[in-house]
């Protein structure tokens, strides 16, 4: 189909349908969807998509009827898929690598060591940086060299349902700070300390911005 009789919106989707969805973020953009969104939109050229490769671009360049054309080496060189591998001995259960991780292909807890789920690693190193260890490497392992279209969809599926979540537990911490707020406001309400009426307000103007914070973060929530 012809992308200038497309929405924007539904251009941006069939862009992103064809992206590995390692949300790698190799390509400039935060993820998969914001650079299929900017391509839609005029603003990405098709051909900054390393995990992708040739065949990606290929795909993105029949959908925006424009010319195929090599990776932009600015944003980094095409490789067999390699995924992350946590060294145990050195792991000190920090979690900021299950934090980065965009697919929750990590698991582990506080203090404990963290391992990876081979077939759901993307590949897209972004739990490297934080790492304060340096125990986490990218190797080649042949057997999950592949990265079929059908991952790639479940592995989008894994980062909307994680957004999701965090965004749910961000709203559960919120109603319990505010829950604590309004208790300790009808403490106040009954107390005879003199300084009650000026804390009073300082709990009021917090429990305000912290209204106002959760509100915001409705209006900016993922949609399923």
């Amino acid at each position: 189909m012809n992308s200038s009789l497309q929405t924007p919106d539904n251009l941006a989707g069939q862009l992103d349908d064809c992206l590995p969805q390692t949300q790698c973020t190799q390509c400039g953009y935060t993820g998969c969807l914001p650079y299929a969104q900017a391509m839609a939109a005029g603003e990405a050229d098709l051909n900054r998509c390393p995990p992708g490769g040739e065949q990606t671009v290929v795909k993105l360049a029949r959908i925006l009827n424009k010319p195929a054309k090599p990776i932009d080496p600015s944003c980094g060189i095409t490789l067999e898929r390699h995924m992350a591998v946590i060294q145990p001995e050195h792991c000190i259960g920090c979690t900021l690598c299950i934090k980065a991780c965009p697919v929750d292909a990590i698991v582990g807890s506080s203090k404990r060591r963290h391992a990876v789920i081979a077939e759901l690693c993307t590949g897209c190193e972004l739990c490297i940086p934080p790492c304060p260890v340096d125990c986490i490497d990218m190797v080649f392992v042949p057997a999950y060299a592949t990265w079929t279209t059908e991952q790639a969809h479940a592995a989008r599926a894994r980062m909307n349902q994680r957004a999701q979540r965090l965004v749910r537990q961000r709203a559960e911490q919120a109603a319990r700070l505010e829950s604590k707020a309004i208790h300790k406001l009808d403490g106040l309400a009954h107390s005879d300390d003199p300084d009650a009426a000026k804390k009073k307000a300082i709990v009021e103007a917090a429990l305000a911005r912290a209204r106002a914070r959760r509100q915001q973060g409705n209006n900016t929530a993922p949609k399923p």
